[in-house]
């Protein structure tokens, strides 16, 4: 919402961080405030600004934040308001920042975990204490991701740390690499996987009983045996 105003207007912003906007003057050393018949056309665009940053703020806000805000009368307390209801009193903004902290420095790949979903998972975590006020470097989220990956990883993060400058490596590069290097070490999983060849054995029996039903019976359940194999 910040960057939104900002696009907009850097002025819009400023309406919110010094407040409203109130025309004054000096009169014999003694600052006083003019009334609004005596606004230059400076003073009254300024006021304005104030009046345009709350209509930008309805414009972006939920039906149910709006009942939070409908009573503030300028842009600053209307900030001050969504910020509680986000964010929470101080105390609650600590909290909050304590337990995605703690989730940042026990975070670990998890077994059969996709490193698009770790990836997802990091991203979440680290958004949310950049929301807070807390926020990691490029770097530091890079070399945590490293420490972070299973054993097998080993061999490439060894290279990754020899190679490259982390202090250059952009995330999603990173990402990326470890991807590539997930499929490679599939497909050479299923090359080295022995193919399974179905052998059939036909067993010939040799009767030497000179009975010649003994032999149609036997020559009966060969062709059985045939008809089996067949089928």
């Amino acid at each position: 919402m910040i960057l939104y105003l900002q696009y907009i207007d850097y002025n819009l912003w400023l309406s919110i961080e010094n407040g409203p906007y109130k025309a004054t003057e000096n009169k014999n050393d003694i600052i006083i405030h003019k009334p609004r018949s005596e606004y230059t056309d400076g003073d009254k665009k300024l006021f304005s600004m104030d009046v345009k940053t709350i209509n930008n703020l309805y414009y972006i806000m939920s039906r149910s934040e709006f009942k939070i805000i409908s009573s503030c009368k300028n842009a600053s307390d209307i900030w001050y308001a969504l910020k509680i209801t986000h964010e929470g009193t101080n105390q609650v903004k600590e909290s909050k920042i304590d337990m995605f902290v703690h989730q940042y420095e026990l975070f670990k790949m998890l077994s059969n975990e996709f490193t698009t979903s770790m990836f997802t998972r990091m991203t979440t975590v680290t958004n949310s204490l950049d929301a807070l006020g807390r926020t990691y470097t490029n770097t530091n989220i890079v070399r945590k991701i490293l420490r972070s990956l299973l054993k097998y990883w080993k061999a490439k993060v060894t290279t990754i740390w020899e190679v490259k400058d982390l202090t250059k490596l952009p995330l999603e590069e990173l990402i990326g690499s470890l991807m590539t290097k997930k499929i490679t070490m599939k497909k050479q999983e299923l090359d080295e996987k022995p193919k399974k060849n179905l052998v059939f054995k036909t067993v010939h029996h040799v009767n030497y009983d000179d009975d010649d039903d003994d032999d149609d019976d036997d020559d009966d359940e060969v062709e059985e045996e045939i008809a089996l194999i067949i089928r």
